[in-house]
């Protein structure tokens, strides 16, 4: 490929590197220009154009990426179609994302044109959450260098996803007067909890001494209960192990298995014991466990249920990236016990800030559009108050002064984000970190130009949240196609708290591990006015 400024008049065939607009039209990037479109350039007074012109052997951007995705077994993975370059590529399944890094890196030095960025290896994955994209960096590439990065993707597996195995799991739990029951409840909890995200369950769960031979004794019960699917064994001792001989290593080989391994460079999740017998691991489980802040042993329990065989290897190699203490990567479910219905809270955020832009220069304010005689603004805050929801926070910025008019004696409140012209995100960031919002169990983000959105919209929508005790994501869809409003959980509020720019919930929501609950409310999920033309098409009256 040859890149550069070429005459307009020499350019018939070459690829346009930019766009360009004319009085009547543009052409686009990446577009081809025939003789036709030579003239038009040339009657515009345009006489050089930044272009490449492709050499033979070469492939164009999207043909590039397409070649290296279809190299990718297809195996519990989706692909889109390839767009500016680029390919992206999602999980089918829930899973457990397992990466080639040597391979990863062998393909990326192929060419500087040729990239793959990945989800870091062995990282736990839901369905549609995205783990790959090949990106070709110009608007071609060597057809050899695609042809060489499509060898090394056949030769290996390069990255793939385990999908997780239902198991049938048994609990031993170790008693010492030391020992409170209701932290043995709480642990079988969030062991549940644990085994839920993955699709398997906790079948069985029995307490006994903290002696070897009583464990061990535990152990060959599990082992011989009926179940056609395949087992897996926790132990939690009242006592941390400390040695190779302590009681649930012990209380393995006194089964008959094998201790694979003592103790491991996760941080929490030191004291972790491995074992198996035959062919079902029994995993003593560190006492960072019984929280379920991510721990060394859901690395480990991770692995299990996706099928894999950890071996001492693995787990010694687990030590850069190990401390896990004051990671705060992503946001993960509380342990919060069940609670009636009723009891859950869920605040709603009206974001009203915003520049609308695409209103045009001095334009009339889409917020202050009246539909049936209201401005829009306080008909969402009426919608957001018929919700039941525990209260109204309304974020204002754009002519606030305006707003605040419009919102007039409405019980809700007001909270101005200074920084609106930054995008959404300080708006979401302004809204979330309220009072209200923060003792709340969710949050209802509701965008203020929506005008189809009604009161009983948002009543079921809370109803499917509180169903839900509080623990998904519950998304507005329409013909499931995802829109707004969206309940975010508590558990996801201190990522919010962290997002910047012209960005929503979107990757949060995306990668935080938890059900995401779709509502179908129609065409209002998708009707929001971003123009003069959509508000009137809408029924509103453009004011000032």
């Amino acid at each position: 490929m040859i890149f550069g400024e070429f005459q307009t008049a020499e350019a018939e065939g070459a690829v346009l590197a930019h766009s360009v607009r004319l009085s009547d039209g543009s052409f686009s990037k990446g577009h081809k220009l025939d003789r036709s479109d030579i003239d038009r350039l040339i009657a515009a007074g345009i006489d050089r154009v930044i272009a490449a012109r492709i050499e033979p052997g070469d492939l164009m951007e999207d043909e590039a990426a397409e070649q290296l995705a279809r190299a990718i077994a297809p195996d519990h993975l989706t692909f889109s179609e390839a767009a500016t370059g680029r390919v992206n590529i999602h999980s089918a399944v829930d899973g457990l994302f397992v990466a080639n890094r040597a391979a990863v890196d062998r393909l990326n030095s192929v060419d500087p044109a040729i990239t793959l960025a990945c989800l870091a290896d062995h990282v736990p994955v839901r369905s549609g959450d995205m783990v790959a994209t090949f990106k070709i960096i110009p608007l071609a590439v060597s057809g050899a260098k695609v042809a060489a990065g499509v060898d090394i993707l056949r030769q290996t597996t390069v990255f793939e996803v385990k999908p997780f195995q239902p198991h049938a799991v048994s609990l031993v739990a170790t008693e010492l007067p030391s020992l409170k029951t209701t932290v043995m409840d709480k642990t079988a909890r969030i062991l549940s909890q644990r085994l839920q995200v993955a699709g398997s369950a906790l079948q069985r769960e029995e307490r006994v001494a903290h002696r070897a031979n009583t464990v061990a004794e535990a152990i060959c019960r599990a082992l011989e209960a009926p179940d056609r699917l395949p087992k897996l064994v926790i132990v939690f001792g009242a006592s941390a192990v400390i040695d190779t001989g302590d009681v649930i290593p012990a209380a393995i080989r006194l089964a008959g298995g094998e201790v694979i391994q003592v103790g491991m460079p996760v941080d929490p999740g030191n004291l972790l014991v491995l074992g198996r017998v035959g062919d079902v691991h029994v995993v003593g489980a560190p006492g960072c466990a019984r929280s379920p802040k991510e721990n060394g042993f859901d690395w480990v329990l991770d692995r299990i249920l996706a099928g894999e065989q950890p071996t001492s290897r693995d787990i010694c190699g687990m030590g850069v990236g190990g401390l896990l203490m004051e990671i705060q990567s992503r946001p993960r479910p509380r342990d919060i016990a069940a609670k009636p219905a009723v009891l859950i809270s869920v605040a709603v955020v009206l974001l009203a800030a915003g520049k609308a832009s695409r209103m045009g220069e001095g334009g009339a304010h889409k917020l202050l559009a009246e539909f049936d005689g209201i401005p829009l603004v306080r008909r969402s805050a009426l919608t957001a108050m018929a919700s039941g929801g525990s209260a109204v926070v309304t974020v204002m910025g754009h002519r606030r002064d305006d707003i605040e008019r419009a919102l007039g004696d409405l019980a809700v409140e007001r909270v101005y984000n200074p920084d609106y012209a930054s995008g959404m995100a300080s708006s979401l960031v302004a809204g979330v970190g309220t009072r209200a919002a923060q003792k709340a169990d969710g949050v209802l983000v509701m965008l203020a130009d929506m005008p189809g959105v009604t009161g009983g919209d948002l009543k079921t929508m809370i109803a499917a949240f509180r169903k839900a005790n509080g623990q998904a994501i519950v998304r507005a869809v329409s013909g499931g196609k995802r829109g707004n409003p969206v309940i975010l959980p508590r558990s996801v509020l201190n990522a919010v708290m962290r997002l910047e720019g012209d960005v929503g919930a979107r990757h949060i929501i995306e990668t935080s591990g938890l059900p995401v609950i779709d509502v179908e409310i129609g065409e209002a999920a998708h009707l929001d006015v971003d123009t003069p033309e959509a508000v009137v098409a809408a029924g509103g009256v453009l004011k000032g």
